[in-house]
């Protein structure tokens, strides 16, 4: 658990930092420089930029993470693992690329009309997916030798500074819009330079083929794993991006740009989930190898508990300041409350589940996640048709709510009857009555008119009397450990 600990630590202050560099740039700049429509724009090229990465992986990432262990060999090069990984997927880009020019004719004749600016800057999308592909495959081999935390740091910390030095030259009209979405797409490019030189520096960037280390039993493997993690991480990509997609067909691009604004403030949620994740899926493979179930089921359990904690604290923290959330926002993007809300309590579900998915994905059962994924993605798409029309953007908060939710409780049935891993206990209860106890309690804060320094103080007040009532229930032996320690440095301090 020390690495976990001490990596998610690390990768969590990454993010949270790059989250208040992206709330200035999501919440507070964007919408009040750019057009609604511009702020769709972007959203929507990274987001089907995305989904073709997926496609253009083969499922390298999904082998990395689970068979990497097999590979393991630092005096070898890693029997050269990474020649293989980038191999097969400059292949996949290749064909992705023959996929867009195909489709590319009719996803123009659909927005020409409704969505021209998307028509107008469609092809940034090429570069776009190349750079980000090959910064996920070394990122990944990176992970699997214990730095988590690199590539949090570019995408979560440097990608947002950058992004928020490119909208000030714009706001002060140093730039113009076709500048800006060029430098849009080159800062999201640029981590793949960054990790490439931390590899070369580490003397881990070995391009040697060792094609003799491929025994026919180790290729079946590989292939069939890789087939899997395609459909899972191509199911789970277009699971989070689909919606934007489907905005932008069903509405317009405008629609698109609030609903990913406002879509942003409900993944602050998530943000401690994502390096808890990254981190622990390489342990939890390297525990299957050795057949370590105890080891799994003690990250499961600890991952949903401390996980709820923060989950919780950060959703009634942002619900109870929902109404300054709108003193932010433009006008235009009110209709937005309820995607926050829906997006919320997503989050705050996937949050509870822990390492789930990480478990199922680096077990031999893992196909069973890309079964549950396709079916999960099947379910967005068909929710988003019903409920778009009658709910708008809201609707397609609800769907992913909705779908989420039957894909978490599959997981969690999954393990419970496999591997008999039932992390859950009185204490999750008793996380979610502090939390409902700490939101009811701030409500009675009386509403104060400077609403920047009303969520100072409602968010200090929650998040004193949350803590508080964590510490002394002793739920959490991990969180206590941490509040001791910082107790004893003050005190040494002083």
């Amino acid at each position: 658990m020390g690495i976990i600990q001490r990596q998610t630590i690390k990768g969590s202050i990454y993010s949270y930092i790059g989250a208040l560099i992206g709330f200035v740039n999501v919440g507070v700049l964007l919408p009040k420089i750019f057009l609604t429509e511009q702020v769709g724009l972007t959203n929507l090229l990274l987001a089907i930029s995305i989904i073709l990465i997926q496609f253009a992986g083969l499922g390298v990432n999904s082998v990395t993470t689970r068979l990497f262990p097999y590979f393991r060999n630092e005096k070898n090069n890693n029997n050269g693992y990474l020649f293989i990984s980038l191999m097969v997927t400059l292949i996949g880009f290749c064909l992705a690329l023959l996929a867009f020019f195909i489709f590319t004719p009719y996803i123009i004749e659909q927005n020409v009309n409704k969505s021209p600016l998307f028509v107008k800057y469609i092809y940034y999308i090429i570069p776009l997916t190349f750079f980000t592909l090959i910064f996920n495959v070394l990122d990944n081999y990176n992970k699997v030798l214990y730095d988590a935390v690199f590539g949090t740091f570019l995408r979560d910390f440097v990608c947002r500074i950058l992004n928020f030095v490119i909208i000030l030259l714009f706001a002060f009209n140093i730039i113009d819009f076709d500048k800006y979405v060029f430098f849009y797409v080159l800062v999201y490019s640029s981590p793949v330079f960054f990790i490439t030189a931390l590899l070369l520096k580490r003397k881990q960037f070995n391009l040697k083929p060792n094609l003799s280390f491929l025994t026919p039993k180790l290729k079946k493997m590989m292939i069939s794993v890789a087939f899997f993690g395609l459909l899972t991480g191509f199911s789970a990509m277009a699971i989070v991006n689909i919606d934007r997609y489907m905005i932008n067909s069903m509405i317009d691009l405008s629609a698109t740009g609030i609903y990913s604004t406002t879509f942003f403030f409900g993944t602050l949620i998530l943000i401690p989930a994502r390096s808890l994740r990254k981190v622990s899926s390489a342990i939890i493979a390297d525990a299957w190898k050795d057949n370590d179930i105890e080891t799994i089921s003690q990250v499961y359990f600890k991952s949903t508990i401390n996980q709820l904690i923060i989950g919780s604290l950060l959703f009634i923290g942002i619900w109870a300041n929902i109404n300054n959330v709108f003193q932010i926002l433009p006008a235009e993007y009110q209709s937005g409350k309820y995607v926050i809300l829906f997006i919320g309590i997503l989050n705050l579900l996937d949050m509870s589940s822990g390492v789930s998915g990480s478990i199922i994905s680096t077990s031999n059962k893992y196909k069973v996640l890309a079964y549950l994924l396709v079916g999960f993605l099947v379910l967005v798409v068909v929710s988003n048709f019903i409920f778009i029309p009658i709910f708008g953007i809201a609707g397609a908060a609800l769907a992913s709510l909705i779908s989420n939710f039957l894909f978490i409780l599959s997981k969690y049935i999954f393990l419970v009857k496999k591997y008999k891993m039932q992390p859950y206990n009185y204490k999750h209860l008793v996380i979610v009555i502090i939390a409902v106890v700490s939101y009811l309690l701030s409500l009675f804060i009386p509403e104060i008119n400077n609403f920047y320094f009303d969520i100072i103080v409602r968010s200090s007040f929650i998040t004193i009397i949350f803590f508080i009532l964590i510490y002394f229930t002793k739920v959490s032996v991990e969180i206590n450990q941490v509040a001791e320690n910082a107790l004893k440095i003050i005190f040494k301090i002083k």
